[in-house]
């Protein structure tokens, strides 16, 4: 394992811990991870590693760990150089420097499959993944015009467990649920409705597409349309819904149950 020592936090090649941001992206579909937690999982997936920026300390323990995979670049910087290179404190002790995988086809995608509708926030994307993750929902379907999985923020969120997960982005959601009703899949609303039923009565299909929507303004009622079926948590009298991510949750689990 050959090390790179940093004397100069200025040179080119780390610009990139610096500039990449969540919304950021470049011609090589990079991104940015970091802590040991989320790098150690991404490690394990056999992604496409350009280069690590750590603490000797990291590479001292995870020895084994780095020397299974092929990276092209490994910088060993003290804490206080990796902050002087991101701009700003950091309380991990590596960031890793990776190039996106390719997403699947539909096709190609599990019979279980979360789907979010216009989701916003980074953090849910993450958190959502990370759910999925732990019930078994290994496929995970976006559009393109939200917050993209790999970001650095929903990669640590998701506690680098996006990487287990099959991941397909959309540009259009009414072609994508009508491609995917072709493919034998039934819509599920995760919304509250008229004509939405109870989650308890919910009958689990063989193959299924969990669909939920925006953090405040929900699905809308075009997208609604195509779903085969809408369903809602039974909560108290006086709360109005649940967290996203939280309803996406319970949601994988009784369907997975």
């Amino acid at each position: 394992m050959t090390l790179i020592k940093i004397d100069d936090v200025n040179i080119p090649e780390l610009l990139i811990y610096k500039q990449l941001r969540d919304n950021a992206f470049t011609e090589d579909n990079s991104f940015i991870a970091d802590s040991a937690k989320v790098v150690n999982i991404l490690l394990e997936k056999n992604l496409q590693i350009k280069s690590l920026l750590a603490t000797q300390e990291y590479y001292d323990e995870f020895r084994e760990l780095i020397q299974a995979n092929k990276i092209e670049k490994l910088y060993v910087a003290t804490k206080k150089m990796m902050e002087s290179i991101v701009g700003h404190k950091v309380h991990q002790n590596v960031m890793m420097h990776g190039t996106r995988p390719k997403q699947v086809k539909l096709e190609e995608l599990d019979d279980t499959i979360i789907m979010l509708d216009n989701i916003t926030s980074t953090e849910n994307v993450g958190s959502i993944a990370r759910s999925a993750a732990a019930l078994g929902v290994n496929s995970y379907i976006l559009p393109k015009q939200g917050p993209h999985p790999f970001g650095r923020r929903a990669l640590r969120v998701s506690m680098g467990h996006m990487a287990m997960l099959k991941t397909h982005r959309y540009d259009d959601i009414f072609e994508t649920l009508t491609r995917l009703k072709e493919n034998g899949y039934t819509i599920i609303a995760g919304e509250i409705t008229k004509n939405s039923i109870p989650l308890s009565q919910l009958k689990t299909p063989n193959k299924w597409v969990l669909l939920m929507g925006h953090e405040g303004n929900g699905i809308s009622n075009e997208v609604l349309k195509l779903c085969n079926t809408v369903v809602h948590i039974e909560m108290m009298p006086n709360i109005k819904s649940f967290n996203v991510a939280v309803a996406g949750s319970i949601l994988m689990y009784k369907l997975k149950h």
